[in-house]
């Protein structure tokens, strides 16, 4: 289950660096030896160095995934970091050195199988809040047997147990008290998740444009939760009225990673799920309204999904044309499924669907290049733009083997606009802060988005392909307190730095050099 993957420029030179989770086995944990996550430095010349050891990142738990913040509002990315006993906060001491500060933060009391984060200022105080969802009462010394009970098998074979027949664990809010600490706030705000269900991913996001963030959290075989949000700190579930917490046939599912887009330009964020193999990933179309439509089928990706289990999912405009496609990485949990003469393999390919510009999508999975047709088992997968150049990469963590990462090559050399947000009065990494760029007949909608995918983190810059446009004409950036701040007559191919209250404060062309060719 874990393989989170993170984004992070953490020495704020302008290069997204790279964060991997690992996790020992279970022999390995029952005989007290750890598994090294590692964090590698951008070189700005396609190349990484691994920097664990300096930066104290090396060793936080048996890891899950991932998430970046900015818990005491310096400027500075925060690591946090998930684990099979609670979470790891790492303060960014602004010097190429992290410090674990979840006790004094006053996180140490997690202690359950926390699995996704994300930071959001849910209450619009400028300070950005923490939410953690937490999977199963699992215990190692407490495990059953493979294939002991019914929940222990897989299509006839014996398998490792659960979710299904374990108990689950409440998911935790913790609001930001603006002095380095949390208080924990989950029954209080609406959020506490009495039901116990399997919480993996979850992401912060204004669903249905209030100027309110809302919340949402993908619950393993059991119904999702929407929790609107009334800016306040007071949250109700919407799930079920909204669309969004069961399949269109009113189906449990095995809710895993999430991607959030504005595919269609309606100026509304939909949803992607990914799912299990005897699903396929569920597709929510935002309406307005914080009402939802299941196109999983009607859009082709439920035909193209079917028979793989998903994990790490984006939204992402790999060609740089201006409209978001759909990519999911794939990897099945069960070794054994080799054993069974079905189609189905441990190992997967990865997932790539056009966007045809009319609500559907192409599975031109295939037709792609060979590497991403590699069969792996992979888990958490983040989007950026690694080497400035204006292409965005896709780094992949998997279950087996060494990390990848892919980068698109070939095809119209489209236009692009990059840019990078600084909140003033709104929290300084600019969270859940928006930019709507207008070129010409085309207009987006980017956000600035602390987890998603499958316990992961993409760049927090927002990104936009541009076709055929040489300039975008106007660029609204939606600060998180409501106000709207618009540049106009931006050139294309260039990454833009915006504070808030400042406008623009720099602006510069693509790195040439971009990746190293092997």
């Amino acid at each position: 289950m874990s393989g989170g993957v993170a984004l992070i420029d953490y020495d704020r030179d302008g290069w997204p660096d790279i964060y991997f989770t690992n996790a020992q086995s279970v022999e390995m944990a029952l005989h007290g030896q750890k598994a090294r996550s590692a964090l590698y430095h951008n070189n700005h010349d396609g190349t990484f160095t691994d920097v664990t050891g300096k930066a104290g990142v090396g060793y936080p738990c048996w890891a899950m995934g991932a998430s970046v913040g900015d818990y005491n509002n310096d400027g500075w990315p925060d690591l946090l970091v998930t684990c099979f006993d609670g979470v790891v906060l790492y303060r960014n001491n602004g010097d190429g050195t992290f410090t674990d500060v979840t006790k004094e933060a006053g996180l140490g009391g997690d202690r359950m199988w926390a699995t996704g984060a994300a930071f959001g200022d849910y209450d619009g105080d400028g300070w950005a809040d923490l939410f953690v969802s937490h999977y199963v009462d699992f215990h190692l010394d407490d495990m059953a047997a493979f294939g002991s009970s019914e929940s222990c098998k897989y299509m006839g074979i014996d398998v490792q147990c659960g979710p299904r027949g374990l108990k689950g664990s409440p998911d935790n809010l913790y609001h930001n008290n603006r002095d380095g600490t949390f208080t924990e706030v989950s029954k209080k705000s609406g959020v506490g998740d009495e039901e116990h269900r399997f919480g993996l991913t979850a992401i912060w996001s204004d669903f249905d444009n209030d100027g309110k963030l809302d919340l949402f959290v993908t619950n393993d075989g059991q119904p999702n939760y929407l929790y609107q949000g009334n800016g306040r700190g007071a949250f109700e579930d919407v799930s079920f009225p909204s669309g969004v917490g069961l399949s269109e046939s009113g189906a449990r599912q095995a809710n895993m990673g999430i991607a959030l887009g504005d595919y269609m330009h309606t100026g509304r964020m939909s949803l992607l799920i990914s799912h299990f193999d005897n699903e396929y990933a569920a597709f929510y179309r935002n309406d307005g309204d914080m009402s939802f439509t299941d196109v999983s089928v009607s859009s082709g990706i439920g035909r193209g999904t079917r028979g793989y289990v998903g994990w790490g999912d984006a939204f992402v405009d790999f060609s740089n044309d201006g409209w978001q496609d759909i990519f999911i990485v794939d990897g099945h949990v069960y070794p054994q499924v080799d054993q069974i003469r079905t189609d189905l393999k441990y190992l997967e390919p990865k997932l790539l669907f056009l966007n045809q510009r009319n609500g559907t999508f192409k599975d031109i999975g295939k037709l792609a290049g060979a590497a991403i047709q590699i069969p792996q088992v992979s888990r958490g997968m983040a989007i950026g733009d690694l080497f400035n150049d204006g292409k965005l990469e896709a780094v992949i963590e998997n279950l087996k083997g060494q990390p990848v990462i892919l980068r698109p090559e070939g095809g119209p050399e489209n236009h692009w606009i990059c840019f990078q947000l600084e909140g003033v009065k709104s929290n300084r990494l600019a969270l859940n802060a928006r930019v709507r760029a207008t070129a010409g007949d085309l207009v987006q909608l980017g956000e600035v988005l602390s987890g998603g995918s499958y316990l992961s983190q993409n760049d927090l810059r927002i990104h936009f392909g541009l076709g055929e446009h040489t300039r975008v004409d106007k660029a609204e950036v939606l600060w998180p307190d409501g106000k709207v701040e618009t540049l106009t007559n931006l050139m294309a191919d260039r990454f833009y730095s915006v504070r808030e209250g400042t406008g623009v404060v720099s602006s510069k062309p693509p790195e040439t050099g971009g990746a190293k060719q092997p």
